[in-house]
C-alpha cells in the first residue's frame, strides 16, 4: 500500500527505518535505556519498545514531528557528550508542547538514515494535499485499531473504530455501507476498503445542497455555474473565471472532468476544504504588509520570561524554550541575567527555585535560531542583575557569538527622528536594555543608573513580596555601547514623553498600570505609541505562567506585548491569530489611525474617529467535521456546541454560541446564524471555539481557530481547528456561512 503516490518506501534510509534499529533513549545523564524503534509499514506510523517489557509499546506519527537536529543539539545530548560522540545523536523535536526525544545509534551510518529518513518522511507529509491528508489520517486510524495486525477488519470492530473516530451512528446505515464496501464479500473490510467506506459515510447533506443550488443537472458545476457560484456566494470579484479554471484544475479528481472544464461533487467538496476554501484570505497568510515603516507602527510578536519552559517558581529554563518561541515568529525574546559562581553570567528567574542555564548559551541559541522563521529584526530584551564585571562578560558574548548580526551603530550616523524600519533592520538583533548615554553621544565615563521599576518589581522575592531596597546600580560601558535604538527608560507620563522623549526610548509598563492608562488617557497612549515603543509584562503575581488579554494593549497601539510563550490558552490564541498573518514574520502593521501622531482615536469612542465605519458580522454556523474526542478513555461521544467571540475595542467585546447537539463529534448540524456589530473592525479578532457542553461542570475545549477580522473571507468557509498548542488537528473543521455588510 502506498500512503500518497511516490514509493518512499524504496528509499534507502526509509528501508534501514522499515527494518529497525535499537537505539539509546537518553532522559538525563542516569537515564538511558535501550529501545528498539522502526516505521510501520503506512510509513508514517514509528513505533518502539523496550526489549523487556512484554506488551508495552509506544507509537508516533511522523506529523507529530517538527524536526530533527543532529548530533548534540539538545541540552540533554550536551550533558552527555563525553559518552555520545555527537556523529552517533540526534533529537526529535515535537510540535507543541511535547518533550524531546534524544537517541543514541549504535553507529554513524544508522544515525545518519534514521535522521535523513524521517525529514524525508516530514517532508513527504508536509506536501501532502488536503485529500490525501484526509486519506492518510482514516488509513491512520484502521491501523490504530486492527489489534492482530492481520490488515482486515470486521462488522463488530469496524463499529468500535467508528466509535473511536467519534462517530455515533445508525447500526443498519453503517451494515449497509459496509456491505457496499465490502466487495469481496469476505465479512470484513481491508484497509483500501475501509478508506471508501468511510467517504461514503463522510458525504455530506450540506455540501450537497449548496452544489444543488448552481448545478443545472444535479451531476456537475459547469464552468461558468462555477463562476456564478465563485462571484455571488464567495464574493470573489472579477477575476472569477480564472479561478474558476484554476480550482477545477487543482481540485477536480476526474481527469475527465477536467478537459470537459467541469467540477463534480468531490471536487467541489475538496475545493471547499482547501485552502482557497478555507476562512482565512489566502493573500493575507503571505507577506504583503509595507514594511518600511518606522518599528513603533508594528504590533511585535513578544515574548515575557522566554527562558521558561513552565511556571515562575519551580520551572525548567531551557534552551529549548527560546527555540520554540523564535520558531512561533516571536521578534522579543527576554533574558534574566544573573551573577554565576564561576564568572560566567547566567540566566534564570531571581530568587526562585528555577533551573538556571548559561547566559552564554542562549546567545548561541539566538543566533543559530533568531532568523528560521523571519527575517525581520529580534529584540533583545536584557533584564541585568549583573555586577559591572560579568556585564563586561555578557557584551563579550554579545559582540563575539552574534557578530555583524547585532545591531551596533546608528544605521545613517545621523540623530535619528523616528525609529528604523523592519525592512532596514532585516538579520538584526536589537539589545534592548540600560544605557549610559544617547546614541548620538560619545561619553565614556561609567556613570550610576538607578533600577527601574520593572526591574524593582520583577525582582520581588515570591516568597517575601517585598521589593528590594531601591540600589543605585552601575552599567558596565562595554554593554551600554550596544544598546542603539532600544534604549530602557523610566516612564514618567505622557506629557513629559510628548516634549522630551527621544524616539529610541523604551518603557516597561507592568499589565495594571497600562490597563490603568489606557483607561484613563486612551488617546494620549496611541499617540505616545505611533513614535516610541512600549513594552508590557505580565504581573509579578502570576507566578503559574498565566497571561492577561493582549488585546486591551494593543487597543492602545503597544507593540511589544510580552506573553508566556509557553502557557496554551485564550490569550495565546489571540496572539497566534494576529500573527498569522503577513508571513507569520512577527510584524503587524496597525492600522493608520494608530500611525499618525496627531489621531483623535480613543478605543472608548471609535465613533469619533475619521473614516469610522462600522460593519455587521453574520456566522452562519452550518456544520462540524469529525471534531477529536476529548477523552478517548470513556466511550463517550461529544455533546458540541460552537461559541463565537469577538475581541476588539471595549464596545466591540461579544460572545455568542450555538444550542449543543447531542452524541454527535462527527457531523453535527447546526444551522445557527450568529450576528456582531462591528465599531472598530481593523482591531478585531474572531475567534472560534468548540466545547463539549457538559451539564454538571465545565465545557471541555475541543478545538479553536482565531483571526483578524480583516482577514475574513465571506462566503461557504471552512474553519480548520487547532489544538489547544495551536496545533492543527486535521480533519476537525467547522462550515460556516459569512457575510459582511455595512451597518447602516
Amino acid at each position: 500500500m502506498d500512503p500518497g503516490g511516490s514509493h518512499i518506501e524504496d528509499d534507502p534510509d526509509v528501508k534501514v527505518m522499515m527494518a529497525g534499529s535499537t537505539l539509546k533513549k537518553v532522559k538525563s545523564r542516569s537515564w538511558k535505556k535501550q529501545r528498539h524503534f522502526r516505521l510501520l509499514e503506512d510509513a508514517v506510523t514509528i513505533w518502539y519498545k523496550s526489549r523487556w517489557a512484554g506488551k508495552g509499546h509506544s507509537t508516533f506519527s511522523i506529523s507529530d514531528v517538527e524536526a530533527v537536529r543532529e548530533g548534540h543539539q539538545s541540552e540533554v545530548l550536551q550533558s552527555t557528550a563525553e559518552e555520545f560522540p555527537a556523529e552517533l545523536c540526534f533529537t526529535l523535536v515535537f510540535h507543541g508542547r511535547q518533550g524531546n526525544l534524544d537517541l543514541v545509534a549504535k553507529t554513524p551510518e544508522e544515525a545518519k538514515a534514521w535522521i535523513e529518513g524521517v525529514r524525508k518522511l516530514i517532508r513527504k507529509a508536509q506536501t501532502m494535499d488536503e485529500k490525501e491528508r484526509q486519506d492518510q489520517w482514516v488509513r491512520d486510524w484502521f491501523l490504530k485499531a486492527d489489534k492482530n495486525k492481520d490488515g482486515k477488519m470486521n462488522f463488530k470492530e469496524v463499529q468500535t473504530l467508528l466509535k473511536m473516530m467519534n462517530v455515533e451512528m445508525n447500526e443498519d446505515h453503517a451494515l449497509h455501507l459496509f456491505t457496499r464496501a465490502d466487495k469481496s464479500e469476505s465479512g470484513s473490510l481491508e484497509i483500501e476498503q475501509f478508506v471508501h467506506f468511510y467517504k461514503m459515510l463522510t458525504q455530506r447533506d450540506e455540501v450537497w445542497k449548496v452544489f444543488q443550488d448552481y448545478s443545472g443537472d444535479g451531476e456537475n458545476l459547469l464552468l461558468e455555474e462555477l463562476e456564478t457560484f465563485l462571484s455571488m456566494e464567495q464574493h470573489e470579484g472579477g477575476q472569477s473565471y480564472q479561478l474558476a479554471k484554476m480550482l477545477i484544475d487543482r481540485y477536480e479528481p476526474s481527469e475527465s472532468a477536467k478537459r470537459q472544464d467541469i467540477m463534480s461533487l468531490d471536487g467541489f467538496q475538496s475545493y471547499l476544504c482547501s485552502q482557497e476554501g478555507s476562512i482565512f484570505k489566502p493573500k493575507h497568510l503571505d507577506l504583503h504588509q509595507d514594511m518600511s515603516q518606522p518599528l513603533s507602527h508594528y504590533f511585535i510578536s513578544s515574548s515575557h520570561n522566554t527562558y521558561l519552559l513552565e511556571d515562575q517558581l519551580l520551572g525548567q529554563s531551557s534552551l529549548e524554550a527560546y527555540i520554540k518561541a523564535l520558531k512561533r515568529g516571536c521578534r522579543c525574546v527576554e533574558v534574566d541575567c544573573w551573577d554565576g559562581s564561576d564568572g560566567e553570567p547566567i540566566v534564570y528567574h531571581g530568587h526562585t527555585f528555577t533551573s538556571k542555564i548559561l547566559f552564554r548559551d542562549v546567545i548561541s541559541t539566538l543566533k543559530e535560531y533568531a532568523f528560521k522563521a523571519s527575517d525581520f529584526p529580534v529584540i533583545l530584551s536584557i533584564e541585568n542583575h549583573c555586577g559591572v564585571e560579568q556585564q563586561t562578560v555578557m557584551a563579550q558574548h554579545l559582540s563575539k557569538i552574534l557578530g555583524d548580526t547585532l545591531l551596533t551603530t546608528l544605521l545613517d550616523g545621523q540623530v535619528p527622528q523616528q525609529l528604523p524600519s523592519p525592512q532596514e533592520l532585516k538579520g538584526k538583533i536589537l539589545l534592548k536594555a540600560k544605557k549610559l548615554n544617547n546614541p548620538e553621544d560619545c561619553l565614556d565615563e561609567t556613570q550610576t543608573d538607578e533600577v527601574s521599576d520593572e526591574e524593582a518589581e520583577d525582582a520581588e522575592s515570591p516568597s517575601t513580596g517585598n521589593p528590594p531596597a531601591r540600589k543605585k546600580s552601575k552599567l558596565s560601558k562595554e554593554l551600554s555601547d550596544l544598546v542603539v535604538y532600544c534604549k530602557s527608560v523610566h516612564f514618567r507620563d505622557f506629557e513629559h514623553a510628548r516634549s522630551n522623549a527621544k524616539c529610541y526610548e523604551i518603557s516597561s509598563f507592568s499589565e495594571n498600570k497600562a490597563q490603568a492608562r489606557a483607561k484613563d488617557e486612551g488617546t494620549d497612549f496611541v499617540r505616545y505609541n505611533t513614535r516610541q515603543l512600549s513594552r508590557i509584562y505580565p504581573d509579578g503575581l502570576r507566578t503559574n505562567s498565566s497571561n492577561y488579554n493582549p488585546q486591551e494593549m494593543w487597543n492602545v497601539g503597544c507593540q511589544i506585548v510580552a506573553l508566556n510563550f509557553q502557557t496554551a490558552g485564550l490569550e495565546m490564541d489571540l496572539n497566534d491569530g494576529l500573527f498569522r498573518q503577513n508571513g507569520c514574520c512577527g510584524y503587524v502593521l496597525k492600522p493608520d489611525f494608530m500611525r499618525d501622531s496627531n489621531t483623535q482615536f480613543s478605543p472608548d469612542k471609535p465613533e469619533e474617529r475619521q473614516g469610522y465605519k462600522p460593519l455587521r458580522l453574520s456566522i452562519q454556523v452550518i456544520s462540524g467535521q469529525q471534531l477529536p474526542k476529548v477523552n478517548q478513555k470513556e466511550g463517550s461521544i461529544v455533546d458540541p456546541l460552537v461559541r463565537v467571540q469577538i475581541f476588539g475595542v471595549p464596545g466591540d467585546q461579544g460572545v455568542k454560541e450555538t444550542p449543543y447537539i447531542n452524541n454527535n463529534g462527527f457531523n453535527p448540524v447546526w444551522n445557527e446564524t450568529l450576528h456582531f456589530d462591528i465599531h472598530t473592525p481593523e482591531l478585531a479578532l474572531v475567534r472560534f471555539e468548540v466545547e463539549d457542553h457538559d451539564r454538571a461542570s465545565r465545557n471541555d475545549f475541543i478545538g479553536q481557530f482565531t483571526l483578524p477580522f480583516t482577514c475574513i473571507q465571506a462566503g461557504y468557509r471552512h474553519i480548520h481547528l487547532l489544538s489547544k498548542d495551536g496545533i492543527a488537528i486535521p480533519p476537525a473543521s467547522l462550515f460556516v456561512n459569512i457575510s459582511i455588510s455595512e451597518l447602516t
